[in-house]
């Protein structure tokens, strides 16, 4: 069977060409739909992820100011449902959270001739776990330590130079 431009077969390739295209686009949709249908039913699931956060200390004893904190974010490795992972995670800037000198116990470096202490982080997970609300659990702060640094209050006002 020749074709309309006289070569044999050609007409039956062209009309099988386009049935070749329509059955990649076809698979190709099917398979992105049965990926995106296995994706939201493994968020159901336990999972496991990492989500950063930063840190602000607070509840400083008298005549002190924090000058020095190291580092200034936590990063919390959580376990929980797979939606709540993945709303932490895709959720933008995140309030920090909160670490009350008042009710933490923290130390001075032995080495350290100035103010500075540290607090080991894993002391934190339950407090830390119920600021996040997330319905997930925080298996490991890291770092494990938080440094931070107390100075001295200055007893007189600085004032400006006029």
């Amino acid at each position: 069977m020749k074709g309309s431009d006289g070569i044999p077969g050609r007409k039956s390739a062209k009309k099988n060409g386009r049935a070749i295209n329509r059955d990649v686009i076809v698979f190709t949709f099917f398979l992105f739909l049965s990926f995106g249908l296995w994706y939201i039913n493994s968020l159901g699931k336990e999972t496991e992820g990492d989500v950063k956060y930063p840190v602000k200390i607070i509840n400083l004893p008298k005549d002190r100011i924090l000058s020095d904190v190291s580092p200034d974010k936590l990063n919390f490795s959580l376990k929980g449902p797979g939606y709540s992972v993945l709303k932490l995670k895709l959720s933008g800037t995140r309030p920090p959270v909160m670490i009350d000198l008042s009710k933490v116990s923290y130390k001075r470096l032995p080495e350290s001739k100035n103010s500075d202490y540290f607090i080991v982080t894993s002391a934190l997970a339950k407090s830390l776990t119920v600021q996040i609300r997330s319905g997930c659990e925080i298996i490991i702060i890291k770092p494990d330590t938080l440094f931070f640094r107390l100075s001295r209050e200055s007893a007189k006002p600085v004032t400006g130079s006029h």
